[in-house]
């Protein structure tokens, strides 16, 4: 990460970290989806757990967990490596729900999730669970 994105504190601003995750699981939705344009429905709460200071390198790993008809919840690990040390960090996960639209801007279906295994088949479910809790919410 660079001068430019330190925030008064001299670590990483946090806003920078969430436009990466953000453009990143716009395009893993993006390469599920195919066609659709894709547009971000929301970001569950982002906890920081650990500090990104200048100089570190930036990881992120993302994988979708859960799709609907039209939506899918996308995982996103963010670690920053101290490449001086080669010591690696957790530093936060974001679950970020991002919906397909077709060319008219209405919601269209994404393909299924092909799941592979119990691992997979986990992460479905919390993924649902997470995503009726996010309706839930929205329905108060």
């Amino acid at each position: 990460m660079l001068p430019s994105d330190a925030n008064p504190l001299g670590n990483v601003f946090g806003g920078m970290i969430l436009k990466y995750v953000d453009l990143l699981a716009g395009l893993v939705a993006k390469r599920h989806a195919g066609h659709a344009n894709i547009v971000t429905a929301s970001i569950d709460s982002m906890t920081f757990l650990k500090p990104v200071y200048i100089g570190n390198a930036l990881i992120l790993k993302a994988r979708i967990n859960y799709v609907r008809r039209s939506s899918m919840e996308v995982e996103v690990k963010i670690e920053a490596e101290d490449l001086n040390k080669s010591q690696k960090v957790h530093t936060g996960t974001a679950y970020v729900t991002l919906v397909a639209l077709d060319e008219k801007g209405k919601p269209t279906e994404v393909p299924k999730l092909m799941l592979n295994g119990e691992e997979e088949e986990k992460r479905f479910k919390e993924g649902q669970e997470r995503m009726e809790s996010r309706l839930r919410s929205r329905k108060k």
